[in-house]
């Protein structure tokens, strides 16, 4: 595939990985390819044990206008049987992508400038940390254009902001600013603007790395375990966790450092 063709590229910083939207030119519009490629992308990142966390981040403008509803179009000109079967594929491969941000153990961080819309919402929601620049808009576009929001902000959100103001939103389809994201803790951090946004992300990606890799993805997928099962099957299984990693190499090294008086040098075993 040609450049020109790719959603996204990649760029490694020591142990964080960018992921950086990369069609400036379709206001990084989600297509097809973007679907595959997100896939693809952190398939590879949860693979690679040189990188401890991941930032998506998007060039141009904007962070991502949402579906690309040009090509979205050919999907819904069929109702036969047959196409709306095609079309629950698609939407399902969507999702997919979507949840591989979730289910990556390494922790992803979203840094988003400018307008990111619709399914920009739905990426968001699969990542651990979202931080934005004040020139920010958010909307869960969807009842604006006649569909359900489906590649997971229905799912996610409430768990991030509650049930009231994830239901207004989702509703109403309204835009919402990065100051009113902060607000209700959609985002964690507001930046002055693009340039501080770049840095408040890679300062948290850093402290993310610093940390014993084992220990931050341990904690991601016991967060999510407890999300979706409940205090105590999340307690039984951090039990579990827990149990399995006190011998690991990472911890002989805290104690070794502490007593040494310097910092820990992790190596994810």
């Amino acid at each position: 595939m040609g450049k020109e063709n790719r959603a996204f590229r990649v760029e490694k910083e020591g142990h964080i990985a960018w992921l950086i939207l990369d069609r400036p030119q379709k206001l990084n519009a989600m297509n097809e390819a973007f679907f595959r490629e997100l896939t693809d992308h952190f398939k590879a990142f949860d693979a690679d044990d040189d990188i401890r966390a991941v930032v998506i981040r998007g060039e141009g403008n904007h962070f991502t206008a949402g579906l690309d509803l040009a090509e979205a179009g050919s999907l819904v000109s069929d109702d036969s049987a047959a196409g709306r079967e095609t079309l629950r594929l698609k939407i399902v491969q969507g999702q997919e992508s979507m949840n591989m941000i979730e289910r990556c153990r390494k922790p992803v961080i979203a840094a988003v400038h400018g307008h990111c819309i619709g399914g920009g919402v739905d990426m968001l929601c699969a990542c651990d940390v979202r931080v934005a620049s004040k020139d920010a808009l958010f909307s869960i576009r969807e009842t604006r254009i006649a569909i359900v929001a489906d590649l997971g902000t229905l799912q996610r959100l409430p768990h991030i902001i509650g049930h009231g103001m994830a239901r207004e939103l989702a509703l109403t389809g309204r835009d919402f600013t990065a100051k009113e994201a902060l607000e209700n803790g959609f985002i964690t951090h507001l930046c002055e603007d693009h340039e501080n946004l770049i840095k408040t992300a890679r300062e948290l990606a850093l402290e993310i790395a610093s940390c014993a890799p084992l220990a931050t993805q341990g904690v991601k997928q016991v967060m999510i375990h407890g999300r979706d099962r409940g205090v105590y099957p999340g307690l039984e299984y951090v039990a579990q966790k827990n149990a399995a990693a006190m011998y690991s190499e990472d911890l002989m090294e805290s104690f070794v450092a502490f007593m040494e008086k310097r910092p820990p040098v992790y190596k994810g075993r």
